[in-house]
């Protein structure tokens, strides 16, 4: 080794001796980790992962003559509280499709508590293991440990085979309890390179370690010879030696904070610290270099390639007679797009199951008028494209699913349709019924999509909404002197306002629904419900109804004393932390406007009102205005509040804290009435 590159390794080895003088092993518990009642870095903490080792490692299969992945996880957890109990369960899926073999095995797990001052072992029963079917595609291992106290000390290990090299599976460093120590190794053959990412905003240390590795196994060879009796066949074994060069790689991180979900967060898995690899090419010895996805431009065209996707888009025959019936006597593109688009709503019940590629096929999902998200909404990319509009699939990650940040066929898990336009793009999802052009569910709204164009080319689509959605309200309120208010509110609901308030609400049971809303409402009384609007998806939706507060107003030495908003108002502000990393996502531009009339009671007259306001936000992210007058024995409030940017950056959180509790402030300081 030369000698800068022996001091280069030097150095590394240097720096993780401290780390490494610990061990991290399961089986080691002491009494004094027992008897510790909170996680010293952080007491509000109900658990705590002591330490997490994942240890990937590529086995050769010599009777299949090819390389699998065998992957080892130990974590060792402490429960600080009841609420930490959740920690001693643990899920593992795996995949049970076609082509891919896994399985996952759950050993070593073990509960430790202190009694009578001396440690106490309780080992996982067969009758805390589960395995269930989740779908066709993947299964779920699971485990409940015994014997779980507030104290307790669990700790387990799991080894997952799998024949597929694709892709590794993510590590997360960090966890929603604190992490003392997490570390990753993976032991990779010169044969196989990947892409590899972090993500999240602490990053671990990491050492690279190459060294010649060398396999042994037998062959039989055939030889012809010569005998007696004529040529004879023999059979031998011979030994053969595979050589090569492996890399380990070591992640180590140290002293992670709980990441901890807070208010308009999109999904915290997004700015988790972890590991992301996906495989980019494969270099037998003596074989062309196989390439995969190392682009998103190579992900989409490889991913139109696969017949379940390109392949399932081509097919036409099952629908034109009905497309070709339903569009005659319609000339514009908007008049077919919206038939189209209604259509396979109407038709084509969506069965929950997400993906860009097709289970049982678009032709059996229109016979059966069911489907998955591929099955519908390229089928309904097809019949766009049959009546001559210019249509193409996106693919989309859902938010659950985490933001597409590398180039990975893993990394998206859904597809939605786009017209393509002069004026833009229109997206479509015909999953959801009550959707409409562009106002597409809260699941896709996540960043960036990628288009897929027939020729195999494709572009970015920014799936962020521009037009803005809209809560306005009407409401009059009389007050009485006895510090009680009769009212009415009149609301409408506008673009993707309207689409959660169908998506939540119709379907529940009216009286279901007033009980719902009286309780989120500080335990208003409501009478005279009524609704408008609720399947003609062209207008606002509207809901309407009196109500009687007995709550939110205070009679104080003869003075009444009331905020304009009521039960309305919002209370305390959403955004607490003192720091945040991570983005602040509102989904989409909203505005929440008032209008609100008050009649004061006889005898009283208005000693004080809140001043009004008006204030915005750098980059016009977000303002918020509060007009009030008051002319005889009435008080008109108009209060307008805008948030103009789905997305805002971290950068600005402090911002966008600050206008938020200047917001609160201002919706509950009190109008004050005294008697005349």
């Amino acid at each position: 080794m030369p000698i800068k590159k022996s001091l280069i390794v030097l150095v590394l080895i240097l720096c993780f001796s401290n780390i490494k003088a610990q061990k991290f092993e399961l089986g080691k518990v002491s009494i004094a980790e027992l008897q510790e009642k909170e996680c010293p870095k952080d007491p509000s903490a109900v658990a705590a992962i002591l330490f997490s080792k994942g240890e990937v490692k590529f086995v050769f299969n010599k009777s299949e003559g090819e390389f699998g992945v065998v992957s080892t996880v130990k974590i060792k957890i402490k429960i600080y509280k009841k609420e930490g109990y959740d920690w001693a369960n643990k899920a593992v899926r795996y995949y049970i499709g076609s082509n891919i073999t896994e399985s996952i095995s759950f050993d070593e797990a073990v509960t430790y508590n202190l009694v009578d001052g001396k440690i106490e072992k309780t080992k996982l029963k067969s009758d805390g293991v589960f395995d269930e079917k989740v779908n066709r595609y993947w299964g779920r291992k699971k485990i409940a440990m015994p014997n779980v106290k507030e104290g307790s000390i669990i700790e387990y290990e799991y080894i997952l085979h799998t024949n597929s090299i694709g892709s590794m599976r993510d590590w997360d460093f960090q966890a929603s309890i604190p992490v003392n120590y997490s570390e990753y190794t993976t032991y990779v053959p010169e044969y196989y390179v990947y892409n590899t990412n972090t993500k999240g905003y602490i990053y671990p240390k990491m050492t690279v370690i190459k060294s010649p590795k060398s396999i042994k196994f037998s062959e039989m060879q055939r030889s012809d010879g010569s005998g007696l009796n004529g040529i004879q066949s023999r059979e031998s074994y011979v030994q053969s030696e595979l050589n090569y060069e492996e890399t380990k790689t070591d992640y180590i991180a140290e002293n992670l904070p709980a990441m901890k979900e807070e208010a308009y967060v999109n999904n915290i898995d997004n700015y988790t610290a972890s590991v992301v690899q996906e495989l980019q090419m494969i270099k037998y010895p003596n074989k062309p270099l196989k390439m995969y996805s190392t682009d998103w431009k190579s992900v989409a065209k490889r991913i139109y390639d696969y017949d379940d996707f390109g392949g399932e888009l081509n097919k036409t025959g099952y629908f034109e007679d009905d497309i070709t019936k339903l569009i005659s006597g319609l000339n514009s593109q908007e008049e077919k797009i919206a038939a189209i688009f209604n259509f396979v709503k109407t038709n084509v019940k969506w069965n929950n199951f997400n993906n860009y590629y097709c289970n049982d096929g678009v032709k059996k999902a229109y016979k059966d008028k069911t489907g998955n998200v591929a099955e519908i909404n390229l089928m309904l990319t097809a019949m766009l494209r049959f009546v001559g509009i210019d249509a193409n699939p996106v693919l989309v990650s859902t938010r659950d699913n985490g933001i597409a940040l590398f180039p990975s066929r893993t990394a998206f898990n859904y597809v939605i349709a786009a017209i393509e336009t002069p004026q833009g793009n229109v997206l479509l999802d015909a999953t959801e019924k009550y959707s409409l052009p562009n106002i597409l569910p809260l699941r896709d709204l996540n960043w960036i999509g990628r288009l897929i164009r027939k020729d195999g080319t494709s572009t970015e689509v920014d799936l962020m909404p521009k037009e803005i959605s809209k809560v306005v309200s009407n409401i009059n309120i009389v007050l009485n002197s006895n510090g009680t208010a009769d009212g009415k509110i009149k609301r409408q609901f506008v673009n993707h306002k309207a689409l959660e308030f169908r998506k939540e609400n119709i379907e529940t049971a009216k009286d279901t629904y007033i009980e719902q809303l009286e309780h989120q409402n500080n335990n208003i009384e409501i009478s005279d419900y009524v609704r408008e609007n609720e399947l003609d998806l062209s207008k606002p939706i509207v809901e309407g109804f009196s109500f009687k507060d007995n709550k939110d107003i205070e009679v104080i030495n003869g003075k009444i004393y009331i905020s304009p908003m009521l039960f309305l108002a919002t209370k305390e502000n959403p955004f607490k932390q003192e720091v945040r990393e991570y983005p602040v996502d509102f989904g989409y531009p909203l505005q929440n406007k008032y209008n609100i009339n008050i009649e004061i009671p006889d005898g009283y007259i208005v000693e004080s009102m809140p001043a009004a306001m008006n204030i915005a936000t750098p980059e016009n992210m977000g303002s918020f205005k509060f007009v009030i007058a008051n002319t005889g024995n009435k008080i008109q409030v108009i209060i307008t509040k805008e948030i103009n940017a789905p997305i805002v950056s971290a950068d600005f959180y402090e911002i966008i804290k600050t206008f938020y509790q200047q917001m609160v402030d201002k919706q509950n300081e009190k109008i004050v009435l005294k008697k005349i």
